[in-house]
């Protein structure tokens, strides 16, 4: 009798116990399940009243906070707090920003919030002591895809798509090794996979290309963007990369005035004579940069060659860069530089009748048409890493094939 009664006094202890416990558990679900504030910039929405606009045409900042109540010293402590992380000199228009006030009948400003770029903000806390706080947007991709036809520029093809034209630079620059972007020709057609970035629902730039397919001159040249051994890089359906020992030209983006002939009509001098060289007009102050790594052997001044910078790759190549309306900031005889490095700008000086850079290439000892040139490539793909690479390039690479083939039979 005495053990029955002892059982169940344990049995009543241990329900007993229990009963806090429960209560605890439900208090903590429902606790999870009230709704937050939603959020603008950190700040609730629930408190304020918000107000977005856009920086006028010559609209400073007092124009804006003293309609909001700010009196010029309370303006010129926003000025001062916030210098570490914009300046307001440089507002411009169509700049976006917003005004938080309380929701009461005195509408006080309590935050200021100005937008100096499609990613970033900066929050002025106006409610006692102003604080200052920079903070970043959050950041989505979306992968999209444009296939088009060359009818007159690779710019114009993009813009008939009605995507950004900074595909172009981008393909420019994927490219660089293997295709003469100043030789693009009618007919030449192409397809991009690739990124955009997107910042509160809004396209605010291009990220990366996924992959692309470009038919030049009835070859098809594959890119596809590859981490390999820690970088990313591109390489083509082999997996032999793109990058190749030099690039195809030294500017980005210009035309070819004059190309490599043993017998041209110069015009300055006014005779036939050799022009060993490619000229590429462009605006002056155009960046030139090196078509490959070297070591800078000249930086001077020429009376033919005007400022010029010549670069020795190797034993076998050698370049130079004539015309030059000046060097790049440190850029001199002795100094190393690597592929894509701006070395100096387009100009008219020494023997030139417009700004342009002629460009020389040297093999061996003697100057022969780059253009020509069957140049080295760089490593590929290791043979034993090879089958992951087409593995994981083979829904691309047929994604790519079909969206071509849609644009050719359009």
């Amino acid at each position: 009798m005495i053990r029955l009664y002892f059982s169940i006094s344990i049995l009543i202890l241990l329900i007993a116990a229990c009963q806090p416990q429960q209560k605890e558990k439900l208090s903590i679900n429902s606790a999870d399940l009230e709704e937050k504030p939603e959020l603008k910039y950190g700040i609730s929405l629930e408190e304020y009243e918000v107000i977005e606009a856009e920086i006028g045409a010559n609209q400073f900042l007092a124009d804006i906070m003293l309609k909001y109540g700010l009196s010029y010293p309370q303006i010129q402590e926003m000025v001062d707090a916030g210098k570490d992380f914009v300046d307001f000199r440089r507002m411009k228009r169509g700049d976006r920003y917003s005004v938080f006030c309380t929701k009461d009948s005195l509408a006080e400003t309590c935050y200021f919030v100005y937008e100096p770029n499609n990613l970033e903000y900066v929050v002025f806390d106006l409610r006692d002591s102003i604080s200052v706080l920079k903070g970043k947007k959050e950041l989505s991709t979306r992968r999209k895809k444009v296939s088009g036809e060359i009818r007159s520029s690779l710019y114009e093809a993009l813009q008939k798509e009605g995507v950004s034209t900074v595909i172009a630079l981008k393909l420019s620059e994927i490219y660089a090794w293997s295709i003469d972007f100043y030789r693009i020709q009618k007919g030449d057609r192409f397809t991009v996979l690739y990124d955009e970035i997107i910042v509160d629902d809004e396209v605010v730039g291009v990220g990366n290309i996924e992959s692309s397919k470009f038919l030049h001159k009835d070859r098809t040249f594959y890119a596809f963007r590859y981490n390999y051994d820690g970088n990313y890089d591109y390489f083509d359906e082999e997996g032999k990369s793109l990058r190749k020992a030099f690039l195809q030209a030294p500017l980005k983006f210009g035309r070819i005035s004059s190309g490599f002939t043993m017998k041209r009509f110069h015009p300055v001098q006014k005779r036939w004579k050799a022009h060993l060289g490619t000229d590429y007009a462009a605006p002056k102050g155009t960046p030139i940069i090196a078509v490959g790594d070297g070591t800078v052997i000249e930086a001077r001044y020429g009376k033919f060659n005007g400022r010029y910078v010549k670069i020795k790759h190797n034993g076998t190549y050698t370049t130079q860069y004539l015309h030059m309306s000046g060097f790049a900031k440190g850029i001199s005889a002795g100094k190393y530089v690597k592929q894509g490095k701006v070395i100096g700008y387009v100009g008219s000086t020494g023997l030139a009748t417009g700004p342009h850079v002629c460009f020389r290439f040297w093999k061996n000892g003697k100057q022969v048409d780059h253009r020509k040139e069957k140049i080295p490539p760089s490593k590929p793909v290791k043979k034993e890493d090879l089958p992951e690479y087409l593995d994981s390039i083979e829904k691309l690479k047929r994604k790519l094939d079909e969206e071509l083939s849609d644009t050719i039979n359009a």
